[in-house]
């Protein structure tokens, strides 16, 4: 399959630069390794609310995804999801990017939007043999636990926010974590609090309890210095936080220093052809930000254009001159 260019990282800057592409007039394909777009906004926080995006006095990570894949879908990108990214060899005229499973795309251009790269959450290991039979890691859809009593394992940030998210539609939420103190912020953790969230410290997740037919009832909690009890659960959210790295990505010849890859003011990496942008992307005075994704994508693309046709302008013109 050919292309003018194939977008690595389906995430918010991966989305919006399917869409610019498309703007440019460039045939696009967008490979992801989850099976669905929206990288770690929808693995990890849906249903979190997003403040900094231009425009959004506030907007929910799931509504912010789906609204790139909206914006993008009138130039009809090739999303290859659930397919991970392997090899890329360049070949006369571009690039040839071959994927699990043997499929090789070829495209003028690559443009690198992978995040943190390729991520894996810290086990739980009580849960071992449990993961989608009770215990999830994320909650794509709050709607799946309506009624439910869930019980939240850790103490960072992300737990917190899962408390507050499950809160509203839940029977009952209860947060278990090792230690007293937690990671989370301190505005957040007084929030849950005020709800009235049991929270379990000292304490860790022992065992699960099997019903009769199979599904979660309880889980069996040890407390240091207290009397272990059996909690109630019809799912259990691991929230232990997760592991990276940029897998293959790290052995195609780009600059990369702690799961970054260095790029020039045009977001060019220091292979020819190749190009980064959002999260992955590193230059002196770098602001990790959706927003700042959104820009980068779009120099990205439009030196993009130009490499791959020199008689291109680097500026397109506005969007909203476009009839």
């Amino acid at each position: 399959m050919d292309y003018d260019l194939v977008v690595i990282g389906a995430g918010p800057t991966g989305l919006f630069a399917a869409y610019y592409a498309g703007f440019r007039g460039l045939s696009m394909a967008v490979v992801d390794s989850l099976p669905e777009p929206g990288g770690q906004v929808t693995a990890m926080y849906p249903e979190k609310m997003i403040y900094d995006v231009g425009g959004f006095a506030a907007v929910r990570g799931r509504d912010l995804v789906q609204g790139l894949v909206d914006q993008a879908a009138p130039w009809k990108p090739d999303y290859l999801l659930g397919r991970k990214a392997e090899k890329l060899e360049s070949v006369e005229g571009g690039l040839e990017l071959t994927l699990d499973g043997g499929d090789v795309l070829r495209a003028g251009a690559v443009l690198i939007t992978a995040g943190i790269g390729e991520f894996t959450p810290r086990p739980l290991p009580a849960g071992d043999g449990w993961l989608g039979r009770g215990m999830v890691h994320f909650v794509p859809a709050l709607a799946a636990h309506a009624g439910q009593h869930v019980v939240v394992v850790g103490g960072g940030d992300s737990a917190f926010d899962w408390c507050l998210a499950l809160h509203p539609v839940a029977a009952s939420v209860t947060l278990v974590h090792r230690r007293a103190r937690f990671r989370a912020a301190e505005s957040i953790v007084r929030q849950v609090r005020e709800l009235g969230v049991r929270l379990v410290t000292d304490a860790e997740v022992a065992r699960f309890v099997e019903a009769p037919d199979g599904s979660l009832a309880a889980v069996d909690v040890t407390v240091t210095g207290g009397a272990d009890e059996q909690l109630r659960a019809d799912a259990v959210v691991a929230a232990l936080g997760f592991t990276a790295d940029l897998g293959p990505i790290e052995s195609w010849g780009l600059e990369i220093d702690h799961r970054a890859i260095s790029v020039d003011s045009t977001m060019a990496t220091a292979r020819p052809r190749v190009y980064a942008a959002g999260d992955v992307a590193a230059y002196p005075g770098k602001v990790k930000l959706i927003a700042t994704g959104f820009g980068e994508a779009a120099t990205a693309v439009n030196n993009i254009a130009v490499a791959l046709n020199p008689e291109a302008h680097l500026f397109p013109g506005h969007s909203s001159n476009v009839e």
